[in-house]
């Protein structure tokens, strides 16, 4: 694999590269992304279960509308994912991140200031869920390539399991609390804990020092070609495209069941939104104890076999969803979500840890966002299969084929060289040892 330079790699700060005693929680500028996602998360969260509820409950749209809404929350990044890489390699990574945790809050407000108003319409929720979505694409390319040079290459699991799993728990916390927020002001005015938590995220990333100088502007600079660079670099690696095709499977079929099952628990079985809440923090739960462990067993196991077979154990949990029943079968469905979250978090540690590690400086950006690009544009087409599926045969064998389809997804990295791969290749500067360019 050739390297590519046509960026000029940013420099990594002086605390990056030296890791502190005490690890990543001695790192100030760390800390701060840290303090600001965890809240920020949190709202995510609300937002999650408020929007489909806000759809059902509220404007009273149909399985079609409720699938379309969940399409229209991560359309974005099969619309702008290609370019965003480029045009997020121009700027400075924290820029980014503080501009478009701002453009979030400002159309999440928007819905409960309609509800007050009394004009909130299925057309504001898509044009909500495309606006936040465009700019989650360009906050979460900045996202993962800002943690590099702030950290350092040697502290990414480190860094990405903290971040995960603080994660994971809002994920616990978030959705019951929004069930019972939801319960108590309704869901529209729920989201505004969302928005809130973004303005806070931002608060708390203007507030890290480290600032990198600006990139170099190229005079031949060319978006189609630095575009074409970031899919070379993907496409070309075995192991990337096998991650690539693992994941945009998995999200393929995750997205049609999640098009589909807050249509089941609320409209279907009657379910309270708080009891929603619950189930699906148990996926959290999970996520949390892949989180904590992931750094352990990819030093115990390797990288390689802890990525597919954690994908393998996420399959089989899928089967709860189409036969959920009121009364103790909602118990079983809340262990196969606890299972989902572990193994999905396990993975993507695991992936998304050796993905910045073998990838030069320069072209964070751009792998970053083809990954997004490859991976999360199944997410909309996902969500319109699920709804397509459940208006026309129903929600339940909707259910049935995600999961069937979700069960194979771990084949692209089984039948790979990941399969063997206790140590991963990464990326070294050049004239380096064991430079990846041989990987």
């Amino acid at each position: 694999m050739s390297r590519v330079t046509d960026t000029e790699p940013a420099p990594e700060s002086a605390a990056a590269a030296r890791p502190r005693r005490g690890g990543l929680w001695w790192h100030l500028e760390f800390r701060r992304l840290w303090i600001g996602e965890t809240v920020s998360q949190f709202g995510t969260m609300v937002s999650q279960l408020a929007l489909p509820l806000v759809a059902i409950l509220v404007v009273h749209a149909t399985t079609l509308e409720v699938g379309l809404l969940s399409a229209g929350q991560t359309a974005p990044f099969l619309i702008v994912g290609l370019p965003a890489g480029a045009w997020v390699e121009r700027m400075r990574f924290r820029s980014v991140l503080i501009v478009n945790d701002l453009v979030r809050a400002a159309a999440l407000g928007s819905i409960p200031l309609a509800r007050l108003l009394g004009v909130l319409t299925i057309g504001q929720l898509y044009l909500v869920a495309l606006i936040a979505g465009v700019a989650t694409v360009f906050f979460d390319v900045a996202y993962q390539s800002y943690l590099p040079q702030l950290v350092g290459r040697a502290q990414l699991v480190a860094g990405n399991s903290a971040l995960q799993a603080s994660e994971s728990v809002s994920q616990i916390t978030g959705p019951s609390a929004a069930g019972f927020l939801i319960q108590a002001l309704t869901a529209p005015y729920a989201v505004l804990a969302d928005a809130l938590s973004f303005l806070w995220s931002a608060a708390w990333v203007s507030a890290i020092r480290a600032r990198p100088p600006r990139p170099e502007r190229k005079p031949d600079r060319n978006l189609a070609r630095e575009i074409r660079a970031g899919l070379r670099f993907v496409l070309g690696n075995p192991l990337l495209r096998a991650i690539a095709m693992c994941t945009g499977s998995s999200n393929l079929f995750s997205a049609t069941s999640q098009a589909v099952f807050y249509v089941l628990l609320a409209r279907d079985l009657h379910v309270r939104p708080g009891v929603i809440g619950l189930i699906t923090s148990a996926a959290a739960v999970g996520g949390l104890a892949g989180a904590l462990a992931a750094s352990k067993l990819a030093a115990r196991f390797g990288q390689g076999p802890v990525i597919w077979v954690s994908m393998l154990a996420v399959g089989p949990c899928g089967f709860a969803a189409p036969f959920a029943q009121r009364g103790w079968l909602l118990g079983l469905l809340a262990v196969a979500e606890a299972g989902v979250g572990g193994g999905s978090v396990l993975y993507n540690i695991t992936q998304v840890s050796f993905r910045q590690g073998l990838c030069p400086p320069g072209l964070l950006g751009r792998m970053n966002a083809t990954m997004r690009f490859l991976v999360w544009g199944t997410l909309p087409l996902g969500g319109v299969i699920g709804g397509v599926l459940g208006t026309l045969i129903g929600v339940r064998p909707t259910l049935l084929v995600a999961a069937a389809g979700g069960a194979l997804a771990f084949l692209p990295v089984f039948l790979s060289p990941l399969r063997r791969q206790r140590e991963l290749p990464s990326y070294s500067a050049p004239g380096d040892a064991g430079d990846c360019a041989a990987a």
